[in-house]
């Protein structure tokens, strides 16, 4: 589909407004009498404030694939007044002391971010930010925050063993004629568990006698082989609302398909419908002219269709280094959702934000491989099939 870059975007920010996360209060104590850190802090001192948040294991970069235990946590400090360039250390604590993990500098919009460990010693890391003088800016310490919050995940799968868990269903499993995929349909041909990942893929349906017509405003007309995709959900047995969804996903290579983790609230998106469709990440493939990473939400209000998002800027920025690449390697795409707002994140880096018409219904994530009429022309029957991987997912709810 066009994408329109109607998002607000940007490289990096992973600040959530402290009214829109539901955490305890610094004063707070748990059953044992200690108190409780929270995972989002402000502080202000010497006319400058400085917010914190921990995210969960959201960080995870690599060829290969990787337990969900094994990802860092993002910690995140934005500070103001902003000075670039300004030193800001990550600082963890050890009983009553801080050790100094890692540095960096504050960046044009003001923040600092960091991946770190969310365990120390067995337990919930606490964090603090220590921004050095800038200037006439004195050095600014902030308030710790924890990672205990985000330790148990809601719901978790890491496509271990040889077969897909009863929690996800196979979806679209007929071609619907007439629409934009009236050439391609879900298949659990198009789906194998094997070596740790999910594979997703988009290859020539067997069983089709004759060859399928595409044609449209946006496709280039002719008849191609009918295609099966992979494409799972878990509608009917799993959903949740509000919190952190993320999966760590290695694309498929070629053009002609696009490779997407998104969420869906029961029963679709249609007119009169509550909730909407999120599309967390969408991959065209590679050499695609916007670079061919993507996010949208699609819903309705009233009879009115109407979409928001658009292509990631920047793309490149948020690969580990010049090898690095979205059909080469593992990266971690996730959202936060609040009441007001969504968040979206590449290893626990923000690409964008969206606050009208924000789902307040369960959702339910979806992964797919799938070829719409109007990709088909754009590959080589012969070089199918094409495959997406999917190492593990995760939903952290919050339910405010």
């Amino acid at each position: 589909m066009p994408a329109r870059r109607i998002l607000t975007l940007g490289t990096i920010s992973l600040l959530v407004p402290l009214a829109l996360l539901s955490t305890p209060s610094a004063g707070s104590a748990d059953d044992t009498g200690e108190p409780v850190v929270p995972s989002e802090s402000a502080h202000s001192a010497h006319g400058q404030r400085i917010r914190v948040q921990a995210l969960p294991q959201i960080v995870q970069q690599g060829r290969e694939v990787a337990g969900p235990d094994d990802a860092s946590t993002a910690v995140v400090a934005t500070i103001k007044p902003v000075r670039p360039g300004r030193r800001v250390w990550l600082q963890v604590q050890h009983g009553d002391t801080w050790a100094s993990v890692a540095r960096t500098r504050q960046d044009r919009r003001g923040r600092a971010e960091f991946a770190a460990a969310a365990r120390v010693d067995g337990r919930a890391a606490t964090y603090r930010v220590r921004a050095f003088a800038a200037g006439r800016l004195p050095a600014l310490t902030s308030d710790p925050v924890s990672t205990a919050r985000w330790l148990d995940a809601t719901f978790t799968d890491e496509f271990s063993g040889t077969e897909l868990r009863p929690v996800w269903n196979h979806r679209g499993r007929d071609y619907a004629h007439g629409s934009r995929r009236s050439c391609t349909k879900g298949d659990p041909r198009a789906v194998r568990v094997g070596g740790g990942a999910l594979r997703l893929s988009v290859l020539e349906d067997p069983d089709a006698t004759k060859r399928c017509r595409v044609k449209g405003r946006d496709a280039v007309p002719g008849r191609f082989a009918y295609r099966l995709n992979g494409h799972v959900g878990t509608e009917g047995e799993f959903s949740f609302r509000y919190g952190v969804a993320a999966a760590r996903v290695k694309f498929q290579r070629l053009r002609g398909q696009h490779g997407a983790f998104w969420l869906q609230a029961p029963g679709g998106v249609y007119p009169g419908a509550t909730g909407t469709e999120i599309d967390v990440v969408e991959y065209f493939g590679d050499h695609h002219p916007q670079g061919g990473l993507a996010t949208f939400m699609h819903r309705y209000e009233g009879r009115r269709k109407v979409t928001t998002g658009g292509w990631i800027p920047e793309q490149a920025s948020y690969l580990a280094n010049r090898q690095d690449g979205w059909s080469k390697g593992y990266h971690v795409f996730s959202v936060e959702w609040t009441p007001r707002l969504l968040v979206f994140r590449i290893d626990g880096r923000e690409t964008g934000r969206m606050r009208q018409g924000v789902s307040a219904v369960r959702q339910f994530p979806i992964l797919s491989l799938i070829a719409a009429n109007y990709e088909i022309p754009k590959i080589k029957e012969k070089r199918l099939p094409q495959h997406m991987y999917v190492d593990w997912v995760r939903v952290w709810e919050t339910g405010t």
